[in-house]
């Protein structure tokens, strides 16, 4: 196993086969699906497959989603970390996603902060890229906040999958104020 960061609180590790049933509360939970187009998974294999894809991507990308650890229990929390979209959205292709999941019964205690912090911080020490790039869903307040809160800068409003989105972008260069 592969852990490529540590906090205070979190083990950000690569994502496991053993972690399908924690994965699977996670994305079967409608409330996490809410800003997602409200589709959770219905099984636990629908689960394994999505690990396998990340795992997957690791292989193919030399990136992927990578699990979220509490340090203090050794319980999966949910995910984090990047994704090299290959897609089209909103007019880019072929760049680095930020994003974050979490289990509800974690949310409101500062782990996608503290997870999103790490992962920039990495990021920029790790790879050679000017830039890194999140979006959300405008109906999602707290994940607006949280980019906020590490330095990605909102660039604007566009629509994925029919439904409004926020466009971020942290640039190495621009946005110093969040990388000190």
């Amino acid at each position: 196993m592969q852990i490529f960061i540590e906090t205070e609180r979190l083990i950000i590790r690569e994502l496991l086969p053993t972690d399908d049933s924690a994965m699977f509360e996670l994305d079967a939970d409608p409330e996490v699906h809410r800003y997602l187009g409200n589709s959770p998974v219905k099984t636990i294999e629908e689960s394994r497959e999505i690990i396998a894809m990340v795992r997957q991507q690791y292989l193919d990308n030399g990136i992927g989603r990578w699990a979220m650890v509490e340090k203090a229990s050794g319980n999966f929390m949910g995910w984090t970390g990047f994704k090299l979209i290959r897609d089209t959205i909103n007019n880019h292709t072929d760049f680095y996603d930020l994003g974050y999941r979490i289990i509800r019964k974690y949310w409101g205690k500062g782990y996608a902060t503290e997870s999103a912090i790490a992962c920039r911080d990495y990021w920029f020490k790790q790879f050679d890229q000017p830039t890194l790039y999140a979006m959300t869903n405008v109906e999602n307040k707290n994940s607006k906040k949280v980019l906020g809160k590490v330095g990605f800068v909102c660039k604007e409003t566009f629509t994925h999958h029919d439904l409004p989105h926020y466009w971020f972008e942290l640039n190495r260069d621009t946005d110093q104020k969040a990388l000190t």
